[in-house]
Order: structure tokens, then C-alpha cells, then sequence
């Protein structure tokens, strides 16, 4: 090794990199000093129970103010079709964070009924923060307990986790957000130059959406808890979603599911006065999830991190609240499939947008990608850093999403290009429904419930017009569900030989 190499080996070694340089086996560039091989830190933020339409960036009436995180999108990426793959329980976030965590497909997990099938053995530790660990980072993890993937939240070196679901410092979002400044704090306290890895996780806007009383009363809303009247009315509270429905026009499946009859301030009730005062706790509780982000950010500025760090803002699935007559996020509409995104960092252009068409569950590959690091070999989602660069607009044509936690098999859909078809098969085979949507005429799902005088503004399944894209979106779906080994097929599709696991007792979604 020329004089040259040591000296700069031995300034990568100070620096924390040596593990990174090692493991990479290439040469490193003479002209480029030590500094500029920095690798980048990582923000994972998420939040639990968000519909994308709350934000200005998706939906320009949404009456949110959330400036910090607005903030992130205009100096980063908007992704227009991320979404969750979906749940074989009424508890979503379950499989979800499942996913995010290791990369899997939604049938392919640790705690799928196809488990024993598909699953490989060990695989916590090859896991989002495992990973990173081996790769020399600093993990760092604060977010809600339960309903999540413990064998992996463990993998975390410092691990803060609580629910956090009031309305003060203590017991809200401020205590998640205290948690990274104090560990950010200590970070600079003690000049640790290691590239960090940080799961900020939040309890809200899950319900209950108990938030503080001065975002309560800038969305005028109150935490309604008499289940006997209504909540007041009042001006400053948020519309009624577009696609809002007193009733969902037939079964979702899933009877006496919590989330659609009772979660506290709403049970089953979807008048306009409950369902506009709890999208105002929902907005208070998300204005204080921004604060937060705020907070973050602004210390890592002053910090001299934030230029060298990526920050992923997403939900673990979206939330109905109204919308198509529903609560909770056990259906398939785009309002609770797809989730934000948003991703700001090195290389990332500055108000740019794309589809992307990726899952959650490519969370793993893509951070992996942006830090040099090999994905697992368990990982099976995709790197979307192909799209943050502009190098594409999507990852996939076809994308697939399930609900079957409640009776089986649930709910299925498929989306390719502008059309997207969603299938229910219910309540012991008494409920069977098709929809087919064309989203580029249609975005909000409307249904002839809705009232609206344009032919193309509905469900188009019955429509003879479109009785071949009808067919061809069918066979896609079938394609998608054998390819991703969903155990199930639905009335109209051949039984293929299938076993399906057998059906336990109704479960009841907990809040967790």
C-alpha cells in the first residue's frame, strides 16, 4: 500500500467508514477526500392511520396545515401510487409494518397462514435494522407498541417505544419527538460521526385521536365522547370528503369489526357532524405529527446532518374516515391502499413527482440501495432509487392488494395503467360485488351512490361498453394471486386445487 492509500485509510478508519470501505472491496478514488465518502444517514418517518388525501400535495382542498411536511415535499419527491400490499387481519399495521420491516410480500411472512410455506427461518435478523447494524450504522428506533413486527423492533441498538395517543407533551407525539432530539443530542454531545439510521414512529393519527386543545379548536373539533349525541357543529371543521357516504352500499365483510363500529367519537354513526369533527381531531392529531417533524429537522440543520441525510415520510396504510361510508382502513379504495410518500435527500430533484408504483414492502431494498448495502437475500421487494433519481417513473405495471381479515376470502383488487378492479367475496359467498374503476376519469371511486350525472364518474363492472377490459382485468387478477401465492380464489375463479387455510373464529381488529 503507497504512502497515500494508508494516509487515507486511516482517515476512513477515523471517521467510522472502514466497515463500508472493507466490505465494498473496491479502491477508493485518491481524489476524492474523506469527507465526501460519507455515507448517508437514513429518517424513516411514519405515522400510523393516514389517508394520503390529507395533504395539500394530494388533495389542494385538504384543510390540513402541516407546513413542515409540505415542506419536505417540495424539496423532495412526491410519490402518486405508493401503497401497502394489505392484511389477512382487521389489525392492517400488522402485516404492514411486517413488510416494511423485511421486505416480504404479504403472503411470504412470518406470521401469514402461509408461513411454513413460504417464510425462510431466522429471518428477524435479516431485517431493516439488523441490516444496517452489520453495515456499521447507528439504529435508532421510537414508535408505538403492539401490532407491529417485534423480532425486528428489537434489532434497534436504542429502542424507545410507547403509545402515544393523548392530547399533551407526555402522552402525544411530542414524547416520539422528544426521543430523537434527546438521541440526536447525545449524538453531538458525543461527536459520534457514524452514519445513523433512525424508525421515527408516531402513535397518532390512529385512533383515539385525542389531540392538544389548541389544534382541536383551530379545527374545531372536540373529543366526542357521548355516544348518545352528537358532536357540535362548526364552521372551521374540515369538509365532508368528496367521496363521502352516510352508509357503504353493501357488506365490506368483516362484522362487528372495531374499527367501523366503535371507535370512540364515531361507533357507527357517519352523519356530516361526526364524520367533520372527527377529520378535525384527525388534522390536529396529524398537525401535531408535522411540529414534530419540524422539530427534527431543524436540529439536524443545525447539527450540519440534514444536506447528508435521506427522510422517507410515509403511513403504514391510508384511513377511510368517511369516505365511501367507511371508518377504518379493512377496504381496498385508493383513499386506504395507497399511502403518502415522500422522500427528500442527495441526488433527489428539488418539487419532483412520479407514480413510482411501489409497495411498502420495498422499503428494505431501497434504503439498503441508498446506503451501498446489499439487500438480504430474504428481501423481495424492489429498489426504487431508479425513480428518485429520474431515471424511471415506476416499478412495476401491475400492482395487487388484499383484505382478508375478515370473512373469507375478502377482498381483492388489481391495478394496471388507469383501470383497477376490486372484488369482493363475503360473508360465507352471500355477498359477491365487482368494481371497475377508471382512475384517470375517476380518482375519487365514485359510485352511482354518489349521485353524479357522468356515466363515466362509477362503478363500471356492469356497463356491456367495457366488458372486455372488464374480462382482461379479471385474468389479471388471477395471475397476481397465483404468482404472490395468495392461498384463496373467489367465486368466479377456478379453485386451482387450493387448500385454503382454514378460517378461525371471527377476529376483531384491536387497537393498538
Amino acid at each position: 500500500m503507497t504512502k497515500q492509500n494508508l494516509l487515507l485509510t486511516i482517515s476512513v478508519v477515523l471517521m467510522g467508514l472502514y466497515p463500508f470501505f472493507f466490505a465494498s472491496g473496491a479502491e477508493l478514488p485518491l481524489q476524492k477526500s474523506a469527507a465526501s465518502l460519507r455515507r448517508p444517514n437514513i429518517l424513516f418517518i411514519l405515522v400510523d392511520d393516514q389517508s394520503p388525501f390529507d395533504f395539500k400535495f394530494y388533495d389542494p382542498n385538504s384543510s390540513l396545515q402541516s407546513p413542515n411536511i409540505d415542506r419536505l415535499a417540495a424539496q423532495g419527491m412526491v410519490l402518486d401510487a405508493a401503497h401497502h400490499m394489505g392484511a389477512f387481519v382487521g389489525a392492517v399495521c400488522t402485516p404492514s409494518r411486517h413488510m416494511i420491516m423485511c421486505g416480504r410480500t404479504v403472503w411470504h411472512l412470518p406470521i401469514s397462514p402461509e408461513a411454513g410455506k413460504y417464510c425462510p427461518p431466522n429471518l428477524e435478523q435479516n431485517t431493516l435494522a439488523a441490516v444496517f447494524n452489520r453495515a456499521g450504522y447507528d439504529t435508532m428506533r421510537t414508535c408505538k407498541v403492539g401490532n407491529s413486527y417485534e423480532g425486528a423492533n428489537k434489532q434497534f441498538t436504542v429502542r424507545h417505544d410507547a403509545g402515544k395517543r393523548g392530547g399533551t407533551d407526555e402522552s402525544g407525539s411530542p414524547w416520539h419527538g422528544d426521543q430523537v432530539m434527546n438521541y440526536l443530542t447525545q449524538r453531538e454531545a458525543s461527536k459520534d460521526v457514524d452514519p445513523f439510521l433512525i424508525y421515527f414512529g408516531f402513535s397518532h393519527p390512529h385512533d383515539t385521536r385525542d389531540g392538544r386543545p389548541e389544534l382541536l379548536e383551530k379545527y374545531g373539533a372536540v373529543n366526542h365522547t357521548d355516544q348518545s349525541t352528537l358532536p357540535d357543529s362548526n364552521p372551521k371543521q374540515p369538509a365532508l370528503p368528496i367521496n363521502y357516504l352516510p352508509a357503504h352500499p353493501f357488506p365490506h365483510g368483516h362484522p362487528g369489526l372495531r374499527d367501523e363500529t366503535t371507535v370512540s367519537g364515531v361507533w357507527a354513526k357517519r352523519d356530516e357532524r361526526t364524520i367533520r369533527n372527527e377529520l378535525g381531531r384527525e388534522f390536529a392529531c396529524s398537525e401535531s405529527i408535522d411540529i414534530q417533524v419540524g422539530r427534527v429537522l431543524t436540529k439536524l440543520e443545525a447539527m450540519g446532518e440534514l444536506e447528508n441525510t435521506y427522510i422517507f415520510y410515509t403511513a403504514d396504510h391510508g384511513i377511510a374516515i368517511g369516505r365511501h361510508g367507511l371508518q377504518g382502513k379493512q377496504n381496498l379504495y385508493e383513499h386506504t391502499w395507497r399511502v403518502p410518500f415522500i422522500v427528500k435527500g442527495p441526488g433527489i430533484k428539488p418539487g419532483s413527482r412520479a407514480p413510482g408504483n411501489i409497495y411498502l414492502l420495498d422499503t428494505v431494498a431501497t434504503l439498503c440501495d441508498l446506503a451501498g448495502i446489499p439487500a438480504p437475500e430474504s428481501n423481495e421487494g424492489l429498489s426504487f432509487k431508479p425513480v428518485l433519481e429520474g431515471k424511471q417513473t415506476t416499478m412495476r405495471e401491475v400492482l395487487y392488494g388484499i383484505y382478508s381479515g375478515g370473512t373469507k376470502p375478502g377482498m381483492r383488487c388489481v391495478k394496471r395503467g388507469d383501470w383497477k378492479l376490486i372484488k369482493y367475496d363475503v360473508l360465507d359467498g352471500t355477498v359477491h360485488e365487482t368494481q371497475l374503476f377508471n382512475l384517470a376519469n375517476n380518482p375519487n371511486e365514485f359510485l352511482t351512490e354518489h349521485g353524479k350525472k357522468d356515466s363515466a364518474l362509477t362503478n363500471l363492472a356492469r356497463d356491456p361498453k367495457y366488458a372486455g377490459k372488464l374480462a382482461e382485468m379479471e385474468k389479471l387478477l388471477l395471475s397476481e394471486m397465483r404468482r404472490l401465492n395468495d392461498p384463496y380464489r373467489l367465486w368466479n375463479q377456478p379453485d386451482d386445487g387450493l387448500t385454503p387455510p382454514k378460517a378461525g373464529k371471527r377476529e376483531k381488529a384491536k387497537a393498538k
